[in-house]
């Protein structure tokens, strides 16, 4: 039972090498980041009625979107114009 987990923490850590661009020296962080989402995909997969937890992208890969309310809000408001600054006559 141990082997199969360590196996398959080793071909996801090998899988999260390869997607991240096989750059040397995160062999640690892959192996941790491969046990934390096997440990949870078994996790999951013993509690009934419960979907297998699917492993997250890393969070470099995320896009960073503003909500849908806060975009349809600031597209119902009208621009408002900053009013023009006026200078000020040198004293002389």
């Amino acid at each position: 039972m141990a082997d199969d987990r360590h196996e398959r923490i080793r071909q996801r850590a090998h899988a999260i090498w390869e997607r991240e661009g096989r750059r040397d020296g995160d062999h640690e962080r892959h192996w941790h980041q491969a046990a934390g989402e096997i440990d949870a995909e078994d996790a999951a997969a013993a509690k009934p009625g419960r979907k297998a937890a699917t492993p997250r992208k890393p969070a470099a890969a995320k896009l960073t979107t503003a909500p849908a309310k806060a975009t349809a809000a600031k597209a119902a408001k009208p621009a408002v114009a900053a009013k023009p600054r006026t200078r000020k006559a040198k004293a002389e």
